[in-house]
């Protein structure tokens, strides 16, 4: 239970969605849909690694090719591609 708890504000953390932006020299990536656990007080909001190395990812492939805005849904988005 203490893990749901904010270290914030004191709120509980509750699963939900929220969407993830990079802008960088050349382009902006906005990534919709990412799980992560956010405090129904304050709205801070927390991503697990495991989120945060796939986020990463797609973010290189992005400047890879060099794409100036992208937006993608985090459970549509396939590393293979």
């Amino acid at each position: 239970m203490k893990g749901n708890i904010c270290p914030i504000c004191g709120g509980m953390k509750v699963a939900s969605t929220t969407s993830f932006t990079v802008d960088y020299n050349t382009g902006v990536v906005v990534i919709r849909n990412v799980p992560a656990k956010v405090c129904t007080q304050c709205g801070e909001e927390w991503i697990s690694d495991r989120t945060a190395a796939k986020l990463e990812k797609i973010v290189s492939v992005s400047k890879k090719q060099r794409q100036e805005i992208f937006v993608a849904r985090f459970n549509n988005y396939s590393l293979a591609s």
